[in-house]
């Protein structure tokens, strides 16, 4: 892996550390993305369940009324 990553340097022409650097910033947005899309994934499931059961109560609430 770090071959190819000195080869790439090479035709690039950045130094080593510059392509480290780049290279951390994309695996942290990457992973960062990652972690959010888990967050809303799971956040997404509990407001589901909230929002049938409001869905329910509201419904009783036509079937009451008469409507």
């Amino acid at each position: 892996m770090f071959g190819e990553a000195e080869k790439l340097i090479e035709k690039i022409h950045v130094s080593r550390n510059a392509y480290i650097n780049q290279a951390l910033a994309f695996y942290n947005k990457v992973n960062k993305r990652r972690l959010l899309r888990k967050q809303l994934e799971k956040e997404s499931r509990e407001t589901r369940a909230v929002s049938l059961e409001v869905l329910r109560e509201m419904e009783k609430l036509d079937d009451d009324s008469g409507a």
